[in-house]
């Protein structure tokens, strides 16, 4: 009885210590991808903040421009 019992242990532990691994894995690549979504997102909201800041201060320096000009 001894030996069935630590034969049926030692494959139980076994099937857990693969499952846990294996979950890990997966974990891992679903976090991963995850991680790239959204940095992409937050790279594609950057850039286009970046062009809208950059139009606002064309507009703003030709509105300065402008506005020098229209005082000489």
């Amino acid at each position: 009885m001894g030996y069935v019992l630590r034969v049926r242990l030692a494959s139980f532990f076994t099937g857990a210590a693969t499952a846990s691994a294996l979950g890990l894995y997966i974990l891992h690549n679903d976090y991963k991808l995850a991680h790239e979504s959204i940095s992409q997102q937050v790279k594609s909201l950057h850039q286009s903040l970046d062009r809208r800041i950059s139009t606002l201060e064309t507009l703003k320096h030709d509105e300065t421009s402008q506005h020098v000009e229209a005082t000489e």
